[in-house]
């Protein structure tokens, strides 16, 4: 019967000097933990590594003070599965959510997931398996897919970046193996960003349908409706997050008028939110994009909950492209037949991007069979998190 043995956790900077249309990066950071096993295997125990998505803060206050004393102190049993074989992530998650009142899900939701990650690590290593496998098996999604699409997010505002440097640096996303990208709007004027979007698409040969946008949720409804005109035209990929992520009726009065694709999802964080979205947003699940987070929404336990609401409303899992950019997500897309996954090349390092390996064609990547999420394949990553209990 194996046994939780110690969670550390402490806090790494991801920082970056470039912005969106809302924040600045340069002084992100996030929390990594650890979640150590009393197994041992060639010499050292078996752990679990997690962190907390790039976009929300560190939140090592509500680890330490609430959601790592819950695990530590509950029976080792209740963490368990029914033969007592491994762990259970949605036990866990249950103890970990004890005492915590519905709504207002604030920074919780993120120290949640971040355990959650770790967890499902776990108990795909004690089992041999890579995650993408372990969940396929358990969850009953057959063969998981054998790469996932995946679209480079960039094109961000920064200091002195001119069209020039715009289009060098999409350039280099090709180069990479990324068919589609993604850029910032919002951050300036309407006739700034359509120049914006006109240099990426001399890049891209004039094909809109291999660039998104992304206005970070920076627009009220006037400046969403004349943008979504004058994106029209362009057939882009997708246009996402035009207004605050809870402004439903803004987002269903845009659905009402732009016939394109639109995305939204990261900036909600729970199966309520999901629901509501589903509800009052306008969502077309012939055409629309959601990008919830797996790991800013309370974690996998969670997100499987949010997956299993879309189809009985009858949406496929194809039109979830989960915010994030990380190794976790893209186990989640191939297991659960998600339809691709986020990538930032190159930005918030430590924890972003996936195995040092990986090599993208055609906007897809492979995945390797590293058991559990395959930190080890990442070798900066892995340093960082042995180092929380060396």
């Amino acid at each position: 019967m194996p046994k939780i043995v110690a969670i550390h956790e402490s806090t790494v900077p991801i920082s970056s000097s470039m912005s969106n249309a809302f924040i600045s990066f340069q002084h992100m950071d996030c929390s990594i933990v650890a979640v150590v096993s009393d197994v041992i295997r060639d010499g050292r125990p078996v752990a679990g590594y997690g962190f907390n998505s790039n976009g929300r803060y560190s939140v090592g206050e509500i680890l330490r003070r609430r959601i790592i004393p819950r695990l530590l102190q509950a029976s080792p049993d209740d963490l368990l599965t029914d033969d007592e074989s491994t762990f259970d992530p949605v036990r866990a998650w249950d103890i970990m959510m004890r005492d915590e009142k519905p709504g207002g899900h604030g920074e919780r939701s993120v120290a949640v997931g971040v355990i959650d990650m770790a967890l499902f690590d776990l108990v795909s290593k004690l089992a041999g398996q890579p995650l993408y496998r372990w969940l396929a098996d358990r969850y009953g999604t057959d063969e998981p897919d054998s790469d996932v699409f995946v679209y480079a997010a960039g094109g961000y505002y920064a200091p002195g970046k001119g069209r020039r440097d715009l289009q060098d640096e999409i350039k280099r996303f090709l180069d990479q193996g990324y068919d589609v990208v993604k850029i910032k709007i919002g951050g300036a004027d309407l006739t700034e960003d359509l120049d914006r979007i006109e240099a990426v698409l001399g890049v891209l040969d004039g094909e809109g349908s291999r660039l998104a946008v992304d206005a970070n949720g920076r627009f009220d409804l006037d400046t969403a409706l004349r943008y979504g005109e004058a994106l029209q035209p362009y057939n882009l990929f997708w246009y996402e997050e035009p207004g605050d992520p809870l402004d439903y009726a803004l987002h269903a009065t845009l659905a009402e008028r732009y016939r394109g694709p639109l995305a939204t999802g990261e900036n909600l964080f729970s199966l309520t939110d999901a629901r509501n979205l589903l509800r009052y947003a306008g969502m077309r699940p012939d055409r629309d994009i959601i990008q919830i987070d797996p790991v800013l929404s309370y974690g996998l336990v969670e997100y499987l909950r949010i997956l299993d609401m879309l189809r009985h409303r009858g949406w496929s899992t194809r039109r979830c492209i989960p915010h994030g950019g990380h190794q976790f997500s893209l186990h989640i897309a191939a297991a659960l037949k998600l339809g691709g996954n986020e990538s930032y090349p190159g930005e918030f390092q430590p924890t972003g991007g996936f195995a040092d390996s990986a090599v993208i064609r055609d906007s897809r990547i492979g995945l390797t069979d590293t058991p559990g999420i395959g930190f080890e394949d990442k070798a900066e990553l892995y340093k960082v998190f042995q180092a929380l209990h060396a």
